[in-house]
């Protein structure tokens, strides 16, 4: 008879213990030692401990109840040996769903739980451990990206350095260019000055010229100048649309119908070289018209073009090497990390098709939307990085892309995420103009992470 009293008092006390700890914690038990009372956690009630877990809400808190459903604003925790703990609300305590992967909340229903905790824990574990193995990699990567990150921002500052060396140089000779032009140009029209003037017999004493001129103007050959041929070639300075009258001709010729070499010397061409009245046809003006023939003014010309020539190749190339400078200056501005890991970024863009859009992040420059009709779209241009502090190149924001028809301007949010290649995994409109992408590469993974490790619970 003592040993069935005995059994039965073992019996009742382990069922009164299980009754009293079901759905508390570890870090909890210290509260539901079994005493003569229980004191709520919130510390409003006192009430005897035998009232502890019988399925009637005495504390506000719900803190008298931890393993039944009695309390609204109660919490059950899951132990789940072998896989993550968890609380879940008191009022899905035996109400013959299987919640916990341990069945522990289902101790007194009908349903049939099976203990899963082992096999949740071996796929988490082994997907932590991918994961590991995944921030591994990455961040063997990243630093081979780091090293050329540096050595790739060296290589831009020494061509920064070169660039600017090239400019200097060309700035000299731009300016040796602009002094040569301003001779020639000086020259020219000195020249220009003698020919109108006659000085030093440029034109007047050059018999080469007059009969070269003379030859212009004599079309048949037959040595001899007529009022058809004066009339064919030579026009009115001011009115050179109009043909000169018989008269006119006639005039020019001396009233003579008859006109050659030697008299064309003393009289016509005077006229020609003056430049005030008649010029011959299809030419510049006097006395362009006789001066084009002198070898002095071709010389000069000649100077003057090939000056101008070379001053232009000069200033092109000048304002190319300027255009290269401001260009790479804007580049080296912007902030690619403290180590230059995200430099590689900048020239580079990747696509990713989501249905009939195809969306291109080209990091530090845009982010673009293009339809299968062809329509391409703005989504918004390099604005900052809006990481939080503890890693602050976690994120990017696009900005002041085309307006949205709603108003505004449509923006782009990018998230950098952790992995072995870089590459754009994902875009998504949350909100009506306003996207958020997500993009991986090995230059986001951070060595805290591997801190964290797997749950201590697994």
């Amino acid at each position: 008879m003592r040993v069935y009293i005995i059994v039965a008092a073992v019996f009742w006390c382990g069922y009164v213990d299980s009754r009293k700890v079901r759905g508390i914690s570890s870090s909890y038990k210290r509260f539901y030692r079994e005493r003569k009372s229980f004191l709520c956690i919130d510390g409003s009630r006192m009430i005897p401990f035998e009232q502890v877990n019988d399925d009637y809400c005495d504390c506000e808190d719900g803190s008298d109840e931890p393993g039944t459903s009695a309390c609204p604003r109660g919490r059950f925790y899951c132990t789940n040996l072998g896989f993550r703990p968890h609380y879940i609300p008191s009022s899905r305590v035996n109400d013959g769903i299987c919640d916990c992967c341990d069945a522990s909340d289902e101790y007194n229903s009908h349903a049939r739980c099976q203990n899963t905790c082992w096999n949740l824990g071996q796929r988490e574990r082994a997907y932590v451990e991918g994961q590991m193995r995944t921030l591994d990699e990455g961040l063997r990567l990243k630093q081979q990206l780091i090293e050329e990150g540096v050595l790739l921002w060296r290589e831009k500052q020494a061509q920064l350095r070169e660039l600017q060396q090239v400019a200097e140089d060309l700035q000299v000779k731009l300016e040796e260019h602009r002094r040569k032009k301003h001779e020639a140009d000086r020259l020219k029209e000195q020249t220009l000055k003698a020919l109108e003037a006659g000085d030093g017999g440029l034109i007047r004493h050059q018999n080469s010229s007059v009969a070269s001129i003379f030859h212009l103007l004599d079309s048949n050959k037959d040595g001899s100048l007529t009022v058809d041929e004066i009339k064919a070639k030579v026009v009115l300075v001011h009115d050179e649309q109009r043909v000169l009258s018989e008269d006119e001709a006639l005039a020019l010729l001396d009233r003579g119908h008859r006109m050659d070499l030697s008299k064309f010397q003393s009289t016509l061409w005077d006229v020609l070289t003056r430049g005030d009245t008649v010029k011959i046809k299809d030419t510049q003006g006097a006395p362009g018209s006789l001066s084009s023939e002198d070898p002095h003014l071709k010389a000069a010309d000649r100077a003057a073009e090939w000056e101008a020539t070379n001053l232009k190749k000069v200033e092109e190339a000048y304002e190319t090497v300027n255009m290269e400078i401001s260009d790479l200056q804007k580049k080296l501005a912007i902030d690619y990390g403290t180590d230059w890991e995200f430099l590689f970024l900048n020239g580079q863009c990747y696509k990713l098709k989501v249905y009939e859009y195809t969306y291109t992040l080209c990091p530090f420059n845009q982010v673009t939307q293009k339809s299968t009709a062809g329509v391409e779209v703005s989504l918004g241009m390099w604005g900052m990085w809006t990481g939080k502090p503890k890693n602050h190149y976690s994120q990017m924001v696009y900005e002041n892309g085309e307006p949205c028809w709603q108003g505004g301007s449509r923006s782009t949010t990018v998230t950098l995420t952790c992995g072995t290649e870089t590459a754009l995994r994902s875009v998504k409109e949350p909100s009506k103009c306003q996207y958020i992408m997500d993009f991986q590469t090995p230059v986001a993974c951070q060595p805290v992470l591997k801190q964290q490790g797997i749950h201590s619970e697994l």
